[in-house]
């Protein structure tokens, strides 16, 4: 039962991380023409680590033995997940439409399976496999309004290529997170973090001498206060508390929620209309999460002794 509970709750809280990163979509493309996409990054977890330093450095100090002992670990989570994968959404969203970018990220569910099984031999079952096929095809009836004939009029480009770099980073980032070293949350995000701020340096440094620089107004402002608290502080530590609870690809799967939240901010943030296609991509989308849990579910039931005899499974 309590088995139960925690699934169920780290489902909801994945929720809330794809709402704040759906977020942090909408935030990238809105500023784009006034903030170069490396100097994004690099000031997004500049903030990040500066808010975890006074919470994590004297733990991480203490930690340090572990923390170096898985020191390749360590590097390649902070690579994919952090660098890579920010750069490259970043980056991307100057290129290439916001169809595009929901549609190859839809991919990230299945792609971290196929990795799943590539190097850990994880094998989901058939009901799981089914939940993540029913959540795409949720997404695509967003992404193409529910018009199977805009498929025809899709097109591909640099930035795309871009989106699908950052989708195969981040299902790396979930697939080796079951090598995360047995350290603090806090201590592990502000190593991944302090990664992800060295590395955009150079990059963000090149872009301001080829002369983009950073158009400061108060939208820039809290665009910046915005990415560097919740899409990565508070979303960062749930989605790694979340994938150690449920598995590299159960928790993958709930990236399929980012276009329907998205579709929902935009609305409310933007004055866009909501139509009959977004219900029938949510229905999809959920339907296919619900699938999902049940068969965490009913794992979990099948591993369980106690649990299975008092559920007459015996």
């Amino acid at each position: 039962m309590e088995n139960n509970r925690s699934h169920t709750r780290a489902f909801l809280m994945l929720g809330l991380v794809m709402l704040f990163w759906a977020g942090n979509s909408i935030v990238g493309r809105a500023v784009r023409a006034n903030v170069p996409p490396f100097t994004l990054a690099f000031g997004r977890w500049m903030i990040a680590v500066l808010i975890l330093l006074p919470f994590a450095a004297r733990q991480l100090w203490k930690e340090r033995a572990e923390a170096l002992a898985a020191w390749r670990w360590v590097l390649a989570l902070g690579f994919f997940g952090v660098v890579c994968f920010n750069g490259f959404i970043y980056k991307g969203l100057h290129f290439t439409t916001a169809a595009n970018a929901l549609l190859l990220q839809a991919a990230i569910p299945a792609t971290v399976m196929l990795l799943d099984f590539a190097i850990f031999r994880g094998r989901p079952g058939r009901m799981h496999v089914l939940g993540v096929v029913v959540s795409t095809i949720g997404v695509a009836a967003i992404v193409f309004r529910g018009d199977p004939a805009a498929l025809v009029q899709l097109r591909f480009g640099p930035g795309d290529g871009l989106i699908f770099c950052a989708v195969a980073a981040w299902s790396l980032y979930t697939v080796f997170l079951r090598k995360r070293p047995a350290i603090s949350a806090p201590s592990f995000l502000l190593l991944t973090f302090t990664i992800g701020a060295c590395a955009m340096a150079p990059l963000a440094a090149m872009e301001t001498m080829q002369g983009q620089v950073v158009a400061w107004s108060p939208k820039v402002l809290a665009a910046y206060a915005y990415i560097g608290v919740f899409p990565s502080v508070i979303a960062y530590f749930i989605y790694n508390r979340a994938t150690h609870e449920l598995g590299a690809a159960r928790a993958g799967q709930a990236i399929t929620l980012m276009p329907l939240f998205g579709a929902l901010l935009s609305a409310l943030l933007l004055g866009e209309a909501l139509h009959r296609y977004h219900v029938a991509g949510m229905a999809l989308i959920l339907g296919g999460i619900v699938l999902s849990a049940v068969a965490a579910r009913n794992a979990a039931i099948k591993t369980d002794p106690v649990r299975k005899s008092a559920m007459g499974t015996d």
